[in-house]
């Protein structure tokens, strides 16, 4: 489906994909009526309902098939966000370790690439134009200064190898992210899926060839379940784009305060440790 109509607000977009499927159903209908009262409509009138099941069970899973692939693609670009925010927020931790120097300039790097992500790669990932071939400067410069820095302890030296694998997992999500970005249900299978949904209304309405209520009352409930399926695909087909898609919340929750670093108040790596200890190791006492 095109852009556009992923970039429509649920509500226009419902009323686009109610107004095409209703469309399409009573031109079946109109079509298969007049049939019917024309000297070939006996024709069709011997077509067995015992038809209906075997069209509806192949809608069912051609849909299926299509649901599962979106899903798929919407959590798995989810996590991709939440890894990289996760890793950038563990690098802020471990910058504390080093020097002011070393600490304010690694927060300023993380500062800056959530910046681009934000402000240029979110409506890149939008229109679906991001690619992979463009690195992130902010994040690619902070893991080159990160393997640059002369540790002082031993503290430092294990600090400066969970900081170096912590920015190379945000890279790693940051590129998953955006080959999920683009992806989305083609062509082809919504084509299959649209010309299934009219072979099931063609079958309804011969059917019900001698009953033009019964006719169009099951034209009408199978295309209003079908038009359901096509709007919660299609919101969702897209990760990235739409009303309901992937925003970069999270990424904005772990963003480094510009003037944390200069405040003093940068926890040292016993203490850091001592947390992290706390946080594996930590069990629920029984209560006397």
């Amino acid at each position: 489906m095109s852009n556009w109509l992923h970039n429509l607000p649920i509500i226009w977009m419902a009323i686009v994909v109610f107004g095409v499927c209703y469309f399409v159903a009573a031109v079946v209908f109109f079509a298969v009526d007049a049939l019917g009262r024309s000297r070939s409509g006996a024709a069709f009138r011997g077509l067995s309902p015992g038809m209906l099941s075997p069209l509806g069970v192949i809608f069912g899973l051609l849909v299926a098939f299509i649901a599962a692939q979106v899903w798929n693609d919407v959590e798995h670009a989810r996590l991709a966000v939440d890894r990289e925010a996760s890793s950038l927020r563990t690098a802020v931790q471990l910058a504390g370790v080093f020097p002011h120097d070393v600490d304010t300039h690694l927060r300023q790097l993380v500062r800056r690439h959530i910046d681009d992500a934000v402000s240029q790669e979110w409506p890149r990932m939008a229109d679906q134009s991001a690619t992979v071939h463009v690195t992130a400067p902010a994040l690619a410069e902070a893991l080159q200064f990160a393997l640059t820095v002369d540790p002082k302890t031993p503290g430092q030296t294990t600090a400066q190898k969970e900081l170096a694998s912590t920015l190379e997992s945000a890279l790693q999500s940051r590129r998953e992210r955006i080959i999920l970005s683009r992806s989305n249900v083609n062509w082809v299978k919504w084509t299959c899926v649209f010309a299934q949904a009219l072979f099931v209304m063609i079958a309804i309405a011969f059917v019900h060839i001698d009953n033009r209520g019964a006719s169009a009352v099951a034209i009408a409930l199978f295309t209003t379940g079908f038009a359901v399926s096509v709007l919660l695909i299609a919101s969702h087909d897209c990760p990235f784009t739409g009303d309901i898609s992937i925003k970069p919340d999270v990424l904005l929750q772990v963003k480094p305060d510009e003037n944390s670093a200069l405040l003093g108040n940068r926890p040292s790596l016993g203490s850091f440790l001592e947390k992290e200890e706390r946080l594996i190791y930590r069990v629920d006492l029984p209560v006397a």
